[in-house]
């Protein structure tokens, strides 16, 4: 069953190859060929509608974004259904290891870097399917497979569980919700980026800034009460397992970092009214953080050194 794991495993970074490729394919043709913009369709509140000439079409309204038809059976049409499909083989590698090994997979440090994989590959789906801002995937997509390249430089073969990870349901709700929570961050972290980048493209197709800046918060919604859940139910599990509720470990103190960022970033755009270069410089920051809580371990060390 370990090997079934493996070798889906092997096939999703193939898909996430296959889509990466497809979407920065489709950008460039997109942004060679002339855009089409329409005028704003009175009486729909629709401000604008663009056709990248890649088949996809995004309808911004203002105060949000809406789902707008995407064409069939064109190049990022068939990307987006590898990412699917990919999301769908993670999701199958995960449990056939935890068939294999008899626990969840979030043991390690190979298993939490498939864990925060499957997580950026659903964030990735489901916010594609609900706002079509399919651009951003040039951004996530890379960081996805980055990550699947980073697990497959480390070991999988299962080791037996140490005690203080064997409080299975509080270790996976732990680590299930920081999956969702850093997953969904990698959104918010590549609208913040297409937000900078923005005035520098010459593409009509490139979604707007005030798109970008809304998908980003929206994601960060996601990220903030996933952290927050995920603080609390490391807490208790701490509890259990050590004896105290907070040790101050590296990865706890990187956590509750990331954690107080994503908070003023939604603390500053609620009450101070934040939009712009400020909050999108914020949640790259953020996923920065991120990206140490995850590492961070390796160079320092703490309870938390297995993960």
């Amino acid at each position: 069953m370990l090997e079934y794991s493996q070798a889906l495993l092997l096939i999703t970074t193939a898909l996430v190859v296959v889509s990466t490729i497809a979407y920065l394919g489709a950008f460039f043709a997109a942004r060679m060929s002339r855009a089409a913009v329409t005028a704003p369709t009175e009486g729909t509140g629709a401000s604008i509608v663009v056709d990248t000439g890649a088949g996809e079409r995004t309808v911004e309204v203002t105060g949000g974004v809406q789902r707008a038809p995407i064409k069939r059976f064109t190049i990022t049409w068939w990307a987006a259904k590898s990412t699917q499909l990919g999301l769908l083989l993670l999701t199958g590698s995960l449990i056939a290891r935890t068939i294999a090994t008899g626990h969840p997979p979030f043991s390690n440090h190979y298993e939490f870097a498939i864990c925060f994989a499957w997580g950026m590959m659903l964030a990735q789906v489901v916010f594609e399917w609900r706002y079509r801002v399919r651009t951003v995937s040039i951004i996530v997509l890379p960081v996805i497979l980055a990550m699947l390249i980073y697990a497959s430089t480390l070991s999988y073969q299962p080791s037996p569980l140490m005690p203080a990870l064997q409080n299975s349901p509080l270790l996976t709700l732990h680590v299930f919700t920081a999956s969702l929570g850093y997953g969904a961050a990698v959104v918010s972290f590549a609208a913040a980026i297409m937000y900078l980048l923005a005035p520098h493209v010459r593409w009509r197709g490139w979604p707007r800034q005030e798109v970008l800046d809304d998908l980003a918060y929206r994601a960060t919604v996601v990220t903030f009460p996933m952290l927050t859940l995920m603080l609390i139910l490391g807490a208790l599990w701490g509890n259990v397992a050590w004896g105290r509720y907070w040790g101050w470990d590296p990865k706890e103190t990187a956590a509750l970092v990331t954690w107080l960022i994503y908070g003023a970033y939604l603390h500053a755009r609620v009450t101070r009214g934040w939009r712009g270069n400020r909050s999108a410089w914020l949640l790259i920051l953020g996923f920065a953080a991120v990206l140490f809580t995850y590492l961070g371990n390796l160079f320092f060390g703490g309870l938390h050194s297995y993960a």
